[in-house]
């Protein structure tokens, strides 16, 4: 508990020196605001306009959650069916690879013709980015089994439902939870390209207009609030994480054998 303390103080000493240094040198050097905000009127921005920035990280809320949700439930199954199917895994996963290697920047324009401009389309891009990792690191866990392992099952006559509950699952829940975790910060970055390709709400919206109006402030207020909503969803995954599979964060958490 001691060195989490520690380690929260530093970060927060580290944030409240890099500010300082931040204002300092806007303040020294006479940048222009257009081109490097104070933080101190970057803070005013952001007090001054709360109530619209708020408004519009509701709607990059929603669309990074339901894109993330879809993700997690079509990710789960897909590697499930991977695993236990050569056949499904020679079919999806070529789809699958192609699906992610194909910019979402390039496809966001096909979504918007294809299911117009409300949140649909940026829910759609959101889970085109988050469901990869979710399958891929699944699939890993699953497949991360100690053959001795299944081979005792086996011999206890257990069936493919208790050993994909009782052995595989549990063993993929470590890797499941790395792959959300990368996933919810991949939604937010999808949610975000939907809003600049064509969205009219949301924290992406917002930034493209402040660029247009050379309102820097405005900018950075809106990206300040973007990166906290993205650090409130992957505190929530880390707390679930805790909660769920304590003993995969005690095992991280051992010294490894190098002495470091």
């Amino acid at each position: 508990m001691v060195e989490r303390f520690k380690e929260l103080g530093t970060i927060t000493f580290s944030l409240v020196l890099f500010t300082a240094l931040w204002e300092l040198s806007v303040w020294l050097f006479s940048i222009s605001e257009f081109l490097l905000p104070a933080p101190s009127k970057v803070a005013a921005t952001l007090v001054l306009k709360i109530v619209p920035l708020l408004e519009h990280c509701l709607v990059t809320f929603r669309e990074t959650v339901y894109g993330f949700l879809m993700g997690l439930v079509l990710g789960v199954i897909s590697a499930v069916m991977i695993v236990y199917s050569r056949l499904l895994q020679n079919l999806l996963y070529p789809l699958i690879l192609v699906a992610q290697i194909v910019p979402k920047v390039a496809i966001a324009p096909l979504l918007l013709v294809w299911v117009g401009y409300g949140e649909i389309s940026k829910v759609l891009i959101a889970f085109l980015v988050s469901w990869f990792p979710i399958i891929v690191t699944t699939v890993q866990g699953m497949r991360m089994v100690q053959p001795e392992m299944l081979d005792l099952v086996k011999s206890l006559q257990a069936s493919d439902w208790q050993i994909f509950t009782k052995v595989r699952l549990p063993n993929a829940l470590p890797h499941f939870f790395g792959g959300l975790k990368i996933a919810i910060t991949l939604a937010v970055i999808g949610a975000i390209i939907g809003e600049f390709v064509g969205g009219n709400t949301g924290l992406g919206y917002l930034v493209m207009v402040a660029n247009y109006e050379v309102n820097t402030p405005l900018m950075f207020a809106a990206l300040i609030v973007l990166s906290v909503l993205g650090l409130v969803l992957y505190g929530v995954l880390v707390v679930l994480e805790l909660w769920l599979i304590p003993w995969s964060i005690g095992e991280e958490e051992q010294p490894s054998g190098f002495g470091m």
